[in-house]
C-alpha cells in the first residue's frame, strides 16, 4: 500500500503497472465479455482517447461486430455490422496490419469509418487482435495525443493486443468445451445433461412467478426399420435433420433435446397445456408431412408418436413431469402410433 512518503510513480513505473494488470485481468477471466470490459479499462486509462472501439470478427456472416465501444452509445451500435475489408475496421481486419492516422483530411474515407458519423475523427489507430494467423478482432482509437505515441507505446500497444487475442482464443475454446458437454454429437441439440439443467431453472422460475411449463416427448416410430434397411449412417443423418427440423418449429426462448437413442423432448418455456397442445399439433402435422434428404440420391419420412405433459397441472416435480410426457407417448406409441396425447387426456384412434 502506498504511503504519503511514497514517491509518486514514474511514468515507466505507470506504464509497468498498467502493462501488469492488464496482463492478470487478461490471463485471470474466461468469460468473455469479461476479457473485454478489462481491456477497455485498461485502454481507457493508458491511451485515454476520445472515443474506441473494439470489434469482433463473425468468421461465419465474414463481417465484424461492436463488441464494446467507449464514448458512443453502445446500444445504439449493437447490431451494426461492418463488413470484412470494407472501412478502416474492415481493412485492418483483412490485411491483419496496423493502421496509423496521425491526421485526417476533410474529406479523407477515414472520417466515414467511426461509430458515429457526427463524431469528428482527427486521428485514428486501428489494431488488430490476431491468434495463429487470424484476426480475431479489431481496435480503433480515435483522436489519441499521438505526439506521445512513441515507439515503445506503439510497441507495447500491440503487445497488449497479442494478449487480449491470446485471452479471447482462450475464452471461446473454453466455450466449445462447455458447449461438447451440454450437446448431443449426433444432432446438435442439447443433451439429457442440459435436460435436467435447464428443467431446474425453468421449475424455479415457474415458482417465482407462478407460470406453468410443458414437455413434450417425441419418440420416433419404426425407426429400426430405417437403420436395417438403409444402416446406421443414414439413421443417424435421419435424427439429425429430424432434430434440426424439430428446432424450427419452435420458439428460441424453448429448448430442443436428443434425449436418447430415436427419443427427443422439447421444453416449452412459460407455455400452459392450452398452448402446448397448439404447438404440438402444429410440429406433428409439419414433420409427418415433410422429407428429409439423408443422402444424395435418397429423402426419408419419419413419423412419431408424441406426448405432452404440463407443469404444474400434471407434476410438479421435473422427474414426474418427464414420466408423465413419457407415459402419455407411450399411450400413443402402443395405440395408433403418428398422433399426439396429452396427460390426463383420452386419446382416440384416427
Amino acid at each position: 500500500m502506498w504511503s504519503k512518503s511514497t514517491p509518486a510513480l514514474t511514468p515507466k513505473m505507470r506504464d509497468i503497472l498498467i502493462f501488469h494488470n492488464v496482463a492478470r485481468a487478461l490471463t485471470s477471466e474466461l468469460d468473455l465479455d469479461s476479457i473485454l470490459r478489462a481491456i477497455m479499462l485498461q485502454m481507457e486509462q493508458f491511451f485515454q482517447p476520445e472515443q474506441w472501439s473494439l470489434l469482433i470478427v463473425d468468421e461465419a456472416r465474414q463481417d465484424l461486430f461492436y463488441a464494446v465501444v467507449v464514448g458512443h452509445a453502445e446500444a445504439d451500435l449493437r447490431d451494426v455490422r461492418v463488413p470484412i475489408g470494407h472501412g478502416l475496421a474492415g481493412m485492418v481486419a483483412k490485411r491483419g496490419e496496423t493502421v496509423i492516422v496521425p491526421e485526417a483530411k476533410d474529406q479523407s474515407p477515414l472520417m466515414q469509418t467511426g461509430p458515429n458519423p457526427q463524431f469528428r475523427i482527427r486521428s485514428a489507430i486501428c489494431m488488430p487482435l490476431r491468434s495463429r494467423e487470424r484476426t480475431l478482432g479489431v481496435i480503433q482509437l480515435f483522436n489519441c495525443r499521438l505526439e506521445s505515441f512513441t515507439d515503445d507505446v506503439i510497441s507495447f500497444l500491440h503487445l497488449l493486443c497479442d494478449y487480449a487475442a491470446i485471452a479471447i482464443e482462450n475464452a471461446r475454446a473454453v466455450e466449445r468445451i462447455q458447449q461438447l458437454t451440454i450437446t448431443d454429437d449426433c444432432t446438435g441439440l442439447f443433451n439429457q445433461r442440459q435436460l435436467y439443467s435447464l428443467l431446474e431453472k425453468e421449475s424455479e422460475n415457474a415458482r417465482l412467478i407462478g407460470a406453468p411449463f410443458s414437455l413434450i416427448f417425441i419418440d420416433l416410430d419404426h425407426f429400426k426399420a430405417v437403420n436395417d434397411a438403409h444402416g446406421h449412417l443414414i439413421g443417424s443423418r435421419l435424427l439429425a435433420e429430424f432434430g434440426q427440423a424439430l428446432r424450427s418449429l419452435v420458439l428460441p426462448a424453448d429448448a430442443v433435446f436428443r434425449y436418447g437413442g430415436d427419443e427427443f423432448i422439447v421444453l416449452l418455456h412459460e407455455t400452459g397445456k392450452d398452448e402446448a397442445e397448439r404447438v404440438v399439433r402444429h410440429i406433428h402435422e409439419t414433420l409427418r408431412s415433410r422429407s428429409f434428404k439423408v443422402a444424395e440420391n435418397l429423402e426419408l419420412t419419419i413419423r412419431a408418436s408424441y406426448g405432452v405433459a404440463t407443469w404444474p397441472d400434471d407434476a410438479e416435480d421435473i422427474h414426474d413431469l418427464i414420466l408423465r410426457a413419457d407415459t402419455a407417448m407411450y399411450r400413443v406409441k402402443g395405440s395408433t402410433r403418428d398422433d399426439v396425447a396429452i396427460a390426463g387426456e383420452t386419446i382416440y384412434p384416427r
